[in-house]
């Protein structure tokens, strides 16, 4: 059966060379494909009664012609042919523009079926179909789909209704019947043909729910599987550390951990006591104590007789840890680091350190990945802001270990539906709380007409000592978009504040080096107003930044707002972040309002994923979600919440259905073809 649907859709009759390259451009390839490509909206063309039309929405009506239409003409070839119907016990206007051979089809006493703009005011109809005799109930719904090339709506349903005709009955159910019971789900291949071809609303919301069920349950099925595969496939790296010697360690450290540090800690120890290798992802707002808790576990790894290594994605962020972590470290473990910039007989001498174990915890940038870097006894990897490095950079920084253990680190709070989803193959650890007596950054929202005030208060900030960011999204001028960019505004600013001011200037056009140099000089406050692009959103610790201005505000998502917003306040002044912003739209003004309202991370990602979906809210294919078709992991998140769980059952139970297995094994080798490993 499974083989009938794998058949090229060239099967079908209708379908020839030019028509099949458009599927397969539409990424159609066989008669299953074609049968699961599911409409993306329906026009409702069912009659409803007068009382329940809603004004300004699409409708249909039906009723008899009255009278004789009247045809007008205006302007250049332009007309309008106004008819009379009676609809119920009601006279109704259809209003018909550039269709003026209408006049001669529509008689005194015709049935007709009118589409269109329902105007409740005046009872008349802005008509865009219409067609004589009554409207049939099968054609009451109609599915439109998405198409590519010169494929018409009309083209494709009659190729799914043929495919659904000759093929429908071979589609074979994947779910156990338990679940189809518990959840009074519709079984496969009727939901199918009810997606395709809804005999009302009703049937096709349960047809969604059966699919959106369905995608989810094989996604966290696949997520749960590879978890469940790389445990087993990395047993030996049990880490009995010496819990007296970490008690004594944290005891001596200046802060008290929060109750979310202590929570995700406990978490992250229980990780590395298990024989299998840790492989969680640790994501906390900025300034939540994130470093802390990773600087523990290194400690913990270190305790064993292991040594550590921490991979961030910049220099300076890499110098900024080394100095923190060695003085926090000092009498306890040796510190080394490793950047590009280190060369020479400096080099030679840290790689034979860490090679010959005379090293504990070695903090880099990417270059901890080079062959030339050889642990001895690699027990704990912490990579941070861990997006930042591609698969195959995590991948041969693990591989340089006997199986370490791996905590990803991030800054940008993850939405809870997102984060099961996304990293559904990861263990997530949440520090959703901030260290007492932290100030919170006052956010402020002002007009274009304000700048003059904003750029008097980075003055007297400065002139009390402190440093400033302002933030544009593009570098150079661009006629597609009138915004403030980068390069103008870092000529304007050093025209009002030099030679009392220095103004710097950032954007990701810049050498590496280069860069490194201008971050240096704002570190040393050599520099004390930056004009940068977005590059700064991460890793850069100021203490004495105490403004954050950012342009064009409206441009920029809730989240990317908050990591800028999260690059002042790390010291222990009152701080500001600036948004000059002047929105149009409604959506635009609501995430001003939230922004200058909310300052817990968590609560804006939320809000930020309700504003933009997910494929926006991590950027086009960052997300590591996949095309669901149906299922949408914003509004659909408690669908989401049961298929993560009762996939959790399936895989620990191993009670995996026949044809369940078959689907998620044809994923995982798909997955497998496109990435080359599907377990990573």
């Amino acid at each position: 059966m499974r083989r009938l649907l794998n058949e090229s859709v060239i099967n079908i009759k209708g379908v020839g060379e030019k028509l099949e390259e458009a599927l397969i451009e539409m990424n159609i390839h066989s008669i299953e494909d074609l049968l699961f490509y599911f409409p993306n909206r329906y026009d409702n063309y069912q009659i409803k009664p007068l009382h329940e039309l809603v004004h300004d929405e699409k409708v249909t009506i039906e009723g008899e012609v009255i009278g004789n239409p009247s045809l007008t003409f205006y302007g250049r070839k332009k007309s309008r042919l106004v008819i009379s119907l009676q609809v119920e016990h009601m006279v109704v206007k259809g209003i018909m523009f550039n269709r003026p051979f209408a006049k001669k089809q529509l008689h005194p006493g015709d049935i007709v079926t009118l589409t269109g703009k329902w105007d409740q005011h005046r009872l008349q109809i802005t008509v865009s179909n219409y067609k004589k005799g009554r409207a049939k109930s099968q054609d009451a719904i109609q599915p439109i789909y998405s198409l590519k090339g010169n494929v018409t709506n009309k083209q494709f349903v009659k190729l799914v209704k043929t495919a659904i005709q000759l093929y429908g009955n071979y589609v074979e159910e994947i779910l156990p019947d338990t679940y189809l019971m518990n959840y009074k789900l519709p079984n496969r291949e009727d939901a199918l043909r009810q997606m395709h071809f809804p005999t009302n609303f009703q049937i096709l919301k349960h047809a969604k729910r059966r699919f959106i069920y369905e995608e989810f349950l094989l996604f966290q099925l696949k997520m749960q599987w590879m978890k469940k595969r790389k445990k087993e496939a990395t047993i030996g790296n049990s880490q009995n550390y010496d819990e007296q010697k970490l008690s004594t360690f944290i005891k001596k450290l200046p802060f008290t951990l929060t109750g979310a540090q202590q929570r995700s800690l406990d978490e992250i120890l229980v990780d590395m006591k298990s024989p299998n290798r840790m492989n969680r992802l640790l994501q906390g707002d900025v300034g939540s104590g994130k470093t802390a808790v990773a600087a523990i576990s290194l400690y913990a790894s270190i305790t064993c007789g292991k040594q550590g290594a921490l991979m961030v994605p910049t220099e300076i962020l890499a110098e900024q840890h080394y100095q923190s972590l060695k003085e926090m470290f000092e009498g306890y473990a040796s510190v080394a680091l490793l950047t590009g910039s280190i060369k020479g007989k400096n080099r030679k001498d840290i790689l034979s350190k860490i090679h010959a174990h005379d090293v504990d915890l070695v903090i880099g940038t990417h270059a901890l990945i080079q062959d030339e870097v050889v642990f001895s006894d690699l027990g704990m990897v912490v990579v941070d802001e861990q997006h930042r490095f591609g698969v195959r950079q995590r991948r041969t920084l693990r591989e340089k270990g006997l199986y370490p253990d791996v905590l990803f680190m991030t800054a940008t709070p993850i939405p809870r539906t997102l984060a099961i989803t996304t990293f559904g193959d990861m263990d997530v650890s949440q520090i959703d709380e901030m260290p007492s007596g932290r100030k919170e950054v006052e956010t402020y929202w002002v007009k274009d007409n304000m700048l003059d005030r904003v750029l008097t208060f980075i003055k007297r900030e400065v002139q009390q000592g402190y440093q400033a960011y302002v933030i544009c999204p593009l570098i150079e001028e661009s006629d597609k978009l009138d915004i403030q960019n980068a390069v103008d505004l870092y000529h304007q600013l050093q025209t009002y504040y030099e030679p009392e001011i220095k103004v710097g200037l950032m954007h990701g056009r810049l050498h590496v080096d280069e860069k490194e140099e201008v971050m240096h000089q704002f570190s040393m406050n050599e520099i004390q107003v930056l004009v940068s692009t977005t590059v700064v959103e991460v890793g850069v610790n100021i203490p004495n930044a105490t403004v954050m201005v950012i342009y064009d505000a409206e441009r920029f998502g809730l989240s990317q707002l908050h990591q800028l917003r999260g690059r002042v306040g790390r010291g222990d002044a009152q701080s500001y972040c600036i948004l000059v912003a002047d929105p149009k739209g409604e959506v635009g003004k609501e995430r001003m309002r939230i922004m200058t309202e909310t300052t817990n991370g968590f609560e804006l990602s939320e809000q930020d994923l309700q504003l933009r979906g997910p494929g926006d809210f991590f950027g086009k294919k960052q997300s590591g979600l996949p095309d669901f078709k149906v299922a949408d992991v914003v509004h659909d998140y408690r669908a989401l919440e049961t298929a993560r769980r009762d996939a959790q059952s399936i895989i620990q139970s191993e009670l995996l259905h026949d044809k369940l297995y078959e689907k998620l094994h044809a994923l995982l080798k798909q997955d497998e073809q496109l990435n080359g490993d599907a377990l990573d």
